[in-house]
């Protein structure tokens, strides 16, 4: 025992450099096997390499995607699916109510989306929390057969409140009630509001907490949907999370903007089965088609053709990438987008180049004032690659807008929960939908237009203008982008 003592002493510290190296090496190899970008595989084998224990620890931590490819929740995806099928269709020609240059689109998106397009749907566009809140509660209030309420945020403040207390009277009149909210997004607030519906007697439940019991230590991977699903055929989901400062009534002058959406017909269907994967990958509770989907609620609908997309870190990752390079390849005449966080992959950003430079007009509106700092720095380190492409970028000087929106030629949308940055196209799980219809194109084409009028325009010179340590800081931010 003394010679191993002895042994020990003289010679812990090579020990120590080939454990540390035989681990770096292991975790190294890994990440060079899983990881499917090359940029990604390489930073994250030269962050293990050169630095020992804790670059292995920090890819175990936030390098490796966690969310297993769920056969089960696929299964019940294709379930769902055939289940819509039966009583509607798959939608035919989209050029009949859209443009002929969509058809190649929406065969991507057939591949991509997992979901069937589909006609029968009523989609009506939400400014605001003081458009969307009533009519969530009101849907809420006048329930009487099932609520399934998803949210990245679901703040314990006044607005919270009020969706607790509806929720509370549903659950009082024999509501079937399902409440998830991410495990990161609970603690924007104290106490969280999922202890008040739990007390109510409310099922609800976190997405993705830690596998030891606590509190999930991981800011990527989160669940960031937002979905209120009601008595089988009534749906809303955009990009708004519940929280009072999207009220004036609440936040007055300083109320955030963003765009929710309702939704009847199929699509509704669709938003469900989203949750249901969710809450069962969440709790294990599977939850019945036929006790909570109910076609024959359906009332007439105009036949608008649309989808869910959910995008994800599983089988469903970079979806909402792939559909936004396809709608940018069709574009004809114009590109509307509107994001709170604008930071493209260079893929992204060459599509966006190449539409503006092929003669699209290619308008992009993000907020003069944001609420994440640090992203806003990342954001303008980067606003040079697109204009040099021809693309004109705007700042709305109004209120923050948390909106997510994209025309392309006044006859197709996309809206709902992605950001178009690193953490929603690769990290999150999203969903958005595709909506081939005219006149829901042109009243979000209007609503983008109505800000970049009051907005200002980014140009070359004025980033240029900006002092060199500003410009440097913003630079070295961008560095981190991926992780923002």
């Amino acid at each position: 025992m003394s010679a191993l003592n002895d042994f020990l002493h003289e010679y812990w510290p090579h020990l120590a450099a080939l454990l540390s190296l035989a681990f770096s090496l292991v975790v190294a190899a890994q990440a060079a096997m899983q990881k499917n970008d090359v940029r990604a595989a390489i930073a994250w084998v030269g962050v293990i390499l050169m630095s020992p224990f804790v670059g292995a620890f920090l890819y175990l931590v936030a390098g490796i995607n966690r969310i297993r490819h769920d056969q089960m929740s696929t299964q019940r995806s294709r379930l769902i699916k055939d289940y819509v099928n039966s009583a509607h269709p798959t939608f035919g020609d989209v050029g009949a109510v859209s443009a002929p240059q969509f058809a190649s689109l929406r065969i991507l998106c057939d591949q991509v989306g997992r979901f069937p397009l589909q006609g029968g749907n009523h989609v009506s566009l939400l400014d605001g929390g003081d458009e969307a809140y009533p009519a969530m509660l009101q849907a809420i209030a006048e329930a009487h057969h099932c609520i399934a309420l998803q949210s990245y945020i679901f703040d314990h403040d006044r607005i919270g409140l009020q969706f607790a207390e509806a929720l509370r009277l549903a659950q009082a009149r024999g509501v079937e009630i399902r409440v998830l909210i991410d495990a990161v997004g609970a603690r924007y607030s104290h106490p969280p509001i999922l202890r008040l519906l739990q007390r109510n007697g409310i099922r609800a439940d976190r997405f993705m907490t830690n596998p030891l019991g606590l509190r999930s230590a991981y800011a990527n991977l989160r669940s960031h949907r937002k979905i209120l699903f009601v008595d089988g055929h009534l749906g809303f989901m955009g990009g708004m999370n519940i929280r009072e400062s999207f009220m004036t009534s609440l936040a007055g002058r300083r109320t955030d903007r963003d765009t929710h959406f309702r939704i009847e017909g199929p699509l509704a269907t669709q938003l469900f089965a989203v949750f249901a994967n969710d809450w069962e990958f969440a709790t294990s509770e599977r939850l019945r088609i036929e006790d909570w989907v109910r076609i024959s609620a359906l009332p007439p609908l105009p036949r608008i053709p649309a989808r869910c997309i959910r995008t994800g870190p599983d089988r469903f990752m970079a979806a909402t990438h792939r559909v936004l390079l396809g709608a940018l390849a069709v574009a004809q005449k114009h590109v509307r987008i509107q994001s709170p966080y604008f930071l493209p992959d260079q893929v992204l950003i060459g599509a966006l180049n190449t539409a503006a430079r092929r003669g699209i007009q290619v308008d992009i509106v993000i907020p003069g004032r944001n609420n994440l700092r640090l992203v806003n720095y990342a954001m303008t380190a980067q606003l040079a690659q697109v204009i040099e492409g021809g693309c004109r970028v705007w700042r709305h000087r109004g209120n923050f807008d948390h909106s997510k929106l994209l025309t392309i030629d006044e006859a197709w949308s996309y809206a709902g929960s992605s950001n178009l940055d690193p953490r929603s196209l690769r990290l999150n799980f999203e969903l958005d939908m595709e909506i081939y219809d005219r006149a829901l194109a042109r009243q979000i084409g209007q609503r983008i237009d109505a800000n970049i009028a009051q907005s200002e325009r980014v140009t070359l010179e004025s980033l240029n203008a900006m002092p060199y340590l500003k410009r440097l800081r913003n630079r070295v931010i961008w560095l981190a982008s991926p992780y923002l």
